[in-house]
């Protein structure tokens, strides 16, 4: 199964660490998110193949921004129920946002190996379910 990690990261700079998902054999693949000015597919009823194909989902993208809480909010409805997702905030946002936040992983801080070594895990047990199925 060709499994990949999709980060959602503003202007689509390279992910920290992200070497460190490719040696544990996840592909790597990042959206830079809406530019300014433009709606994101998934919100403009379009879909967007690169987050309904990922196999895990690191948001980075600032929740200040409401099109940004709309994607997220997005995610949460309509990819499987067994994407993990890790969503990154900046100080306080994870109170001024808490119903949004709301089953998902929250990470205070710029994501390291560890949080991605769980992430990873988690990908490869739902992978395997898939597999199974």
């Amino acid at each position: 199964m060709d499994s990949y990690i999709l980060f959602d990261i503003p202007g689509g700079a390279d992910p920290v660490d992200h070497e460190f998902l490719e040696q544990l054999g996840h592909r790597v693949m990042v959206c830079p998110g809406p530019g300014p000015g433009t709606s994101c597919p998934l919100l403009t009823g379009d879909g967007c193949a690169l987050a309904e194909n990922a196999h895990g989902i690191v948001f980075e993208l600032d929740l200040d921004q409401p099109q940004h809480r709309e994607i997220l909010a997005e995610y949460k409805e309509s990819l499987r129920s067994d994407v993990p997702i890790r969503v990154v905030v900046r100080p306080g946002q994870a109170l001024e946002y808490a119903d949004l936040l709301r089953g998902l992983k929250v990470i205070t801080r710029v994501p390291v190996a560890g949080d991605l070594d769980a992430l990873a895990a988690e990908v490869e047990a739902a992978d395997s379910g898939l597999e199974e199925s």
